[in-house]
């Protein structure tokens, strides 16, 4: 990856692509105000450069049949990074874990767990996450309900500009 210098149609890029990842090139050019060659040129650079990650369509768990969230909080026996680092490596295996945070303070991780049901959430953790190497700790809560969802960074170009 190559660092690139973000100007303002950039900002507008990655702005509209975040909300509007399936926009076409030619929309997405008229909405930043350029031609749609170089606009797909300046979202492969951003690509290449590491600004964009990927693209990915946002499912409906509950249609597919995950109408379960928990979040985990694990306490590990060993901070030292290589342990911190299996720990990942591990977690990074499991399909159900949807989402990891190594934190600060008293818990070492919050992983965010989907499942389709109790059920399949208990077998998760006493069959994987309970058992794992170097697991000392977990506390779970069952997700009532999600109040916002809203993936990505909370910028604008403007906002950018003035750090």
């Amino acid at each position: 990856m190559h660092q690139i210098k973000l100007d303002s149609i950039d900002l507008k890029i990655l702005q509209i692509l975040q909300e509007e990842g399936r926009i076409t090139n030619v929309k997405l050019a008229e909405r930043v105000g350029i031609t749609a060659p170089p606009c797909l040129r300046r979202v492969k650079a951003l690509e290449d450069a590491g600004y964009i990650k990927g693209y990915h369509a946002d499912l409906n768990s509950e249609n597919l049949g995950f109408n379960l969230v928990v979040f985990a909080l694990v306490g590990l026996h060993s901070q030292a990074e290589t342990d911190l680092r299996a720990f990942e490596e591990l977690v990074g295996g499991w399909p159900m874990v949807r989402e990891a945070y190594m934190l600060n303070g008293e818990i070492d991780f919050i992983l965010k767990i989907v499942a389709r049901d109790l059920n399949h959430f208990q077998k998760f953790l006493t069959t994987h996450l309970t058992p794992a190497p170097n697991v000392e700790s977990v506390k779970t809560s069952l997700s009532i309900r999600c109040g916002k969802h809203r993936p990505g960074v909370p910028f604008t170009p403007d906002s950018v500009f003035a750090k």
